[in-house]
């Protein structure tokens, strides 16, 4: 049988505050993301992982955790697009998609750089959001368990370059 993509909007907020630095933008929350409702929800994810271990720090598991672990890095979170059709969390089935206004963050936060979570990220928000943002840009590898070609060490040092960009972050 087969299955049909369906209407999903994005649910919770972005998280941010004055003092964010680097923007992290993923495409849209997997299915396990949005019965969590918070970001990164799959626990084969290694987005939490790798920011703890970028940061020495433990990694965070509750939503008030996660929350605060970014506000304190001046890292602030969101997706490329606020709804779509997709079949379950498949990123190549995303049809008819529409972005999130990235000016919420923008005009009430530091961002001094943006990082895309992956191509299909990268890929939404050069259609949508790249005409027009004044703030540099670039992608990193998918933390998402479907990279798994990109060994946690390599993800590493990729994305070890986040911790360049943050000012008045505690090292």
């Amino acid at each position: 049988m087969n299955r049909l993509p369906e209407h999903a909007s994005h649910e919770f907020p972005a998280v941010f505050d004055g003092h964010s630095e680097i923007l992290i933008l993923g495409s849209f929350p997997s299915v396990k993301s949005r019965e969590a409702g918070f970001y990164y929800g799959h626990p084969q994810n290694r987005f939490w992982k790798l920011l703890a271990a970028l940061f020495e720090s433990e990694e965070p598991v509750t939503q008030s955790e996660k929350t605060s672990f970014l506000l304190q890095h001046h890292i602030a979170l969101w997706d490329v697009l606020a709804e779509c059709e997709i079949l379950g969390s498949s990123d190549a089935s995303i049809k008819n998609a529409v972005p999130n206004d990235l000016s919420l963050i923008l005009d009430h936060s530091k961002i001094r750089h943006i990082f895309l979570n992956g191509k299909t990220a990268y890929r939404y928000f050069l259609k949508y959001q790249a005409p027009f943002i004044r703030v540099p840009y670039g992608v990193l590898p998918s933390t998402s368990p479907a990279n798994a070609a990109k060994s946690f060490e390599n993800l590493k040092t990729d994305w070890s370059i986040l911790k360049d960009y943050i000012i008045g972050c505690p090292q």
